[in-house]
């Protein structure tokens, strides 16, 4: 239940538009609702500002489509998130819930709507070292746009070639926020977090050789970077990172302008 609308049964009730009856069945549900095979965090909403993001991956398609339906009905919000999910959850959810949509490089069903605005004009910029990163890195990206945040992208951006990097200077120092996704060696976030004055996510991806030990090699090198302001979420955690980014840019909306610049 969003803030404002619990005010609103509030208001109903002291102005005798509901009963006190309908109003508890109402907020019976608001901390939590048991479906047995899940308990449906509602109260989400109202603590953090999002509902509860549903992960599907170990879920059969019909508890998906019982916990986004209540989503739906509860309603939690204007959009809804669910990662890690196949094009046949997708298939059936669709059925059901006419208005999900479905990003296939990201594995994600999410609801959004078309006419909302952003949450501020902070930029959260999703970078990859490589092709095969993407997946990672939309996961990310999608993450922070379902949650309001203006998003921008650039793909293939490894240091295996830098000059494609340097190209892209004015952008990369032009974001807010930097969400630098990377498998192999894992050595974008540190090129970034040396060259950039604002926060860094490093995403390690199980992008690699043998070697690369499906990520431990990446996060490794990611959590011992050199460089400050770089912060380190698991692997393949787009979602994580997606999520830390758009906290960190809507909290920008509340920090005073002539405070804004270190230096001012």
């Amino acid at each position: 239940m969003k803030p404002e609308a619990l005010q609103h049964l509030l208001q109903q009730v002291r102005d005798r538009e509901i009963s006190l009856e309908k109003a508890y069945r109402h907020l019976k549900s608001f901390i939590y609702e048991d479906l047995t095979f899940a308990k449906i965090d509602h109260h989400r909403t109202f603590r953090l500002g999002f509902p509860e993001i549903i992960f599907c991956q170990g879920k059969t398609p019909a508890q998906i489509i019982s916990i986004m339906q209540r989503l739906v009905e509860n309603g939690e919000g204007k959009n809804i998130l669910a990662t890690r999910a196949g094009p046949e959850v997708f298939s059936a959810l669709r059925r059901v819930i006419p208005q999900a949509q479905y990003n296939e490089m990201a594995r994600a069903i999410y609801i959004k709507q078309p006419s909302e605005k952003f949450v501020n004009e902070a930029i959260i910029l999703v970078m990859s070292a490589g092709t095969a990163d993407i997946p990672v890195a939309e996961e990310a990206g999608l993450t922070a746009e379902v949650m309001g945040h203006q998003v921008k992208r650039l793909y293939d951006i490894g240091v295996a070639g830098l000059h494609r990097f340097l190209d892209n200077l004015d952008l990369i120092t032009s974001a807010n926020v930097i969400i630098a996704v990377a498998g192999m060696e894992g050595a974008l976030p540190s090129v970034v977090g040396g060259l950039v004055d604002k926060p860094v996510i490093a995403v390690p991806t199980s992008v690699g050789y043998g070697a690369n030990f499906k990520g431990l090699s990446a996060l490794l090198s990611m959590l011992n970077s050199c460089a400050p302001g770089v912060t380190v979420v698991n692997i393949d955690n787009g979602f994580g990172a997606g999520y830390a980014a758009a906290l960190i840019t809507r909290c920008l909306s509340s920090i005073p302008r002539e405070k804004e610049n270190f230096h001012g």
